[in-house]
């Protein structure tokens, strides 16, 4: 089955606004039951979204482990349903995709989210994953946030 890909479109051309964002997607999810990897493209990325995780919801903390190992484990225990993966992606039903490229193989994932913002290197790098996915023959949608 084909992953459900959306590009969420923000306004902002503010990097903490896109991984505030990105942490909010992220809480949805594993609040719906999903297991979630969160690909980041640095480990300054990667400990923003990890405190992100810790302080961003007064409701509660969101279980997650933090790796750069690429040797990591491809699972994910009961006790942390979100794992952030600086420069690889792991299986998990969604994949919320921080970094510059797309993830080598997405066919791992039931939903694929990508986050644009209005930062022009970003922007033109989202325009190629937008073409890359379109080109691979899975359609992305785009939904705009105001």
């Amino acid at each position: 089955m084909a992953p459900h890909i959306r590009f969420h479109i923000l306004e902002s051309r503010d990097d903490p606004a896109r991984l505030k964002y990105a942490c909010r997607l992220v809480e949805d999810a594993v609040r719906g039951g999903a297991t979630v990897c969160v690909r980041v493209g640095s480990t300054a990325d990667a400990d923003i979204v990890d405190e992100l995780l810790w302080t961003q919801s007064e409701r509660s903390f969101i279980p997650h482990e933090v790796t750069d190992d690429p040797n990591a484990r491809t699972g994910f225990p009961p006790s942390a349903p979100v794992l952030i993966a600086v420069g690889r992606s792991l299986p998990a039903a969604t994949l919320v995709n921080l970094s510059a490229d797309p993830p080598d193989s997405i066919d791992d994932y039931q939903h694929l989210i990508e986050i644009i913002d209005a930062e022009p290197t970003r922007r033109d790098a989202g325009r190629r994953r937008f073409a890359a996915y379109r080109d691979r023959g899975f359609p992305p949608e785009t939904h705009r946030v105001t």
